[in-house]
């Protein structure tokens, strides 16, 4: 399969999924410092305080012309609230990409993940892919329903397992 482009923007009712900008940086830090405390330790701030700032900002920049994370803004206030996209799974084939998503707390609970994640599905099945994967910590309730929203199913396989729990593997197939 070739490359997947990303497109320019995605439209929900709500919603705006468009690419991520250099300065929102600070916003997708925010995500970094709100995660759980039972996500392994590094997916969360470390003791130096990485990733800064700074360093979002050079990955955001340097971000390829392939998969990606999308911003996904609220239309009504243009505010940015997380973001929704596909990523690479180093395990997996290259046509079958893994979604991800993550919103910042006070954005929870409003059907924005299971919104902007509809959008993107949709676009992956127009861009002819035909399976997409999504890890999903067994302890994250509201994410395990947002997938079975987005008709995944848990595959029964362990992904990571670490003292906070285990990271299952879910699939779409189209």
């Amino acid at each position: 399969m070739s490359l997947i482009r990303p497109p320019d923007a995605l439209e929900t009712d709500r919603l705006v999924l468009r690419h991520r900008r250099v300065d929102e940086a600070d916003i997708f830090r925010r995500l970094w410092t709100e995660r759980d405390e039972r996500v392994p330790a590094h997916r969360r701030i470390d003791a130096q305080g990485r990733p800064t700032v700074d360093e979002i900002a050079a990955q955001i920049r340097a971000e390829g012309p392939g998969l990606r994370l999308l911003a996904v803004e609220r239309k009504d206030s243009g505010d940015v609230i997380g973001y929704c996209g596909l990523t690479a799974r180093g395990d997996g084939p290259p046509d079958e990409p893994e979604l991800a998503y993550e919103l910042l707390r006070a954005a929870h609970g409003s059907g924005y993940a299971t919104e902007a994640g509809r959008a993107v599905v949709a676009w992956a099945t127009e861009s002819g892919i035909l399976r997409l994967w999504a890890g999903v910590w067994d302890w994250n309730v509201a994410s395990r329903r947002v997938l079975a929203k987005l008709g995944f199913r848990e595959t029964g396989r362990v992904e990571r397992t670490s003292v906070h729990g285990q990271s299952l593997l879910t699939v779409r197939e189209s």
